[in-house]
């Protein structure tokens, strides 16, 4: 399946979720993401998620949606959901919409680690 959109890794009890793409911009590409990430929860029953996004350099705020909702859907299978490696202008895109105050944020992989 070359056309995923998230790579998966698996520490402990701890799912990682590692965003594939420079750009999470267009729509169907956003759709499929949210598809993978969803499945991480509701097929595979995973609570414990971080979400890597070392690679990641611009996000649209259609993207900010599938975050939501993933958050929500951790939070309601009794989860956490973690987001770690953020660059900065995805950051600050985050402190505006006030997501960071809703979501996770956390500075690497240890920092995200470190929250279950």
């Amino acid at each position: 399946m070359s056309d995923q959109r998230i790579d998966i890794e698996e520490i402990g009890e701890v799912t990682v979720a590692r965003f594939l793409d420079k750009k999470i911009l267009d729509e169907a590409n956003i759709d499929k993401i949210g598809s993978e990430l969803f499945g991480l929860v509701e097929q595979d029953g995973r609570k414990n998620i971080i979400l890597d996004f070392s690679l990641v350099e611009y996000l649209s705020s259609a993207a900010l949606g599938k975050l939501i909702t993933m958050h929500k859907k951790v939070a309601h299978a009794g989860g956490t959901c973690a987001l770690c490696n953020i660059q900065k202008d995805i950051l600050d895109v985050f402190k505006i919409t006030q997501l960071h105050k809703v979501l996770t944020l956390c500075t690497d992989l240890d920092d995200a680690l470190g929250k279950f």
